[in-house]
């Protein structure tokens, strides 16, 4: 199959998914949307529509499908890359789905994993072609769906990616990162992504469960008290908590990381739009990550410990 024969798979079009996949389609790359139920409907009837700053944009969507369509009608040969933009509660189930493709069609793509947590490509690799896994984050980005299927997204969005946990940055396919960098998206290749998520983690920790916790964006809980002491000693449990996996972020790691969402445009976090909409909170992919390597390490993270037990005495709140 020539290339420009190939697509993107972009599985998940919520905020993340539909940013992509939105930059891709602007640029002249074909892509396939994976969703699933209310989404669905919405892609095949009105299109993907993404308010980008002060820019507007809509596409139609005729090849937007749910998971079982993909695998029924498409090979692994077919994409240059799955781009897994689903909750990472879904990534356990979606990475035997994936392997039960793969072995199939007796063939395999790149997966490239931009959820949050950092669990998931230790998941992936552990079904998939260690091979074919890459880990990958979106930073300067905030993106959400609206009710009515729309998406509002704020940043420049730069994606990192690189080889699962690290390794040379020719791993990730020249066409990848070729076609980002058409898209317009800032892209960065690294050679350590296992280090760059614990950075991402950082952040996650120290705004994602406050903003829910109180409805503030970014900007507030980072900049005014009583907030923003808090916000980086939740950070610097991230820094502990990375060491358990052999990985070295240091204070200074956690003041750049707190500078940058000090400095960044006012987001509201993936968590707070979640906890408005009534949708089970990921508290287990980044909070739970956390506790589970201070616990390995057999020392306490207590500020981590006790935004998870706040959030997790809302209903429904907590994503297993």
């Amino acid at each position: 199959m020539a290339q420009h024969d190939r697509q993107f798979g972009i599985v998940g079009a919520g905020g993340i998914g539909s940013f992509y996949a939105m930059k891709l389609l602007n640029a002249g790359h074909r892509c396939v949307m994976v969703a699933r139920g209310k989404r669905l409907g919405q892609l095949l009837e009105s299109g993907l529509r993404l308010s980008h700053d002060t820019q507007y944009h809509e596409v139609p969507c005729p090849s937007a499908c749910d998971l079982s369509q993909l695998f029924e009608h498409y090979t692994p040969g077919q994409f240059h890359a799955l781009a897994l933009c689903t909750k990472s509660s879904a990534t356990k189930e979606l990475a035997g789905a994936i392997a039960g493709w793969f072995a199939r069609c007796n063939a395999t793509c790149p997966v490239i994993s931009l959820q949050n947590g950092m669990d998931n490509e230790s998941t992936l690799a552990g079904a998939l072609p260690r091979n074919c896994v890459f880990g990958g984050l979106a930073v300067k980005i905030g993106a959400h769906l609206t009710a009515d299927g729309s998406v509002e997204a704020k940043g420049p969005g730069e994606l990192i990616i690189g080889p699962w946990p690290k390794g040379s940055p020719d791993r990730v396919p020249a066409e990848v990162s070729t076609a980002f960098e058409q898209s317009g998206a800032p892209i960065r290749i690294s050679n350590n992504i296992q280090r760059e998520l614990w950075l991402k983690l950082a952040i996650n920790n120290g705004v994602n469960p406050l903003s829910a916790l109180t409805g503030l964006d970014t900007r507030s809980l980072s900049r005014e008290p009583p907030f923003a002491p808090m916000v980086y000693s939740l950070m610097q449990e991230v820094a502990i908590a990375a060491s358990a996996d052999e990985v070295l972020l240091t204070r200074q790691d956690i003041d750049d990381m707190y500078y940058l969402i000090r400095s960044f445009d006012a987001i509201k976090t993936s968590m707070l739009v979640d906890h408005e909409q009534g949708r089970a909170l990921e508290l287990d992919a980044i909070c739970g990550a956390v506790m589970s390597r201070h616990q390995r390490l057999g020392i306490d993270a207590p500020y981590t410990r006790l935004v998870y037990a706040l959030l997790s005495q809302m209903p429904g709140s907590v994503q297993h």
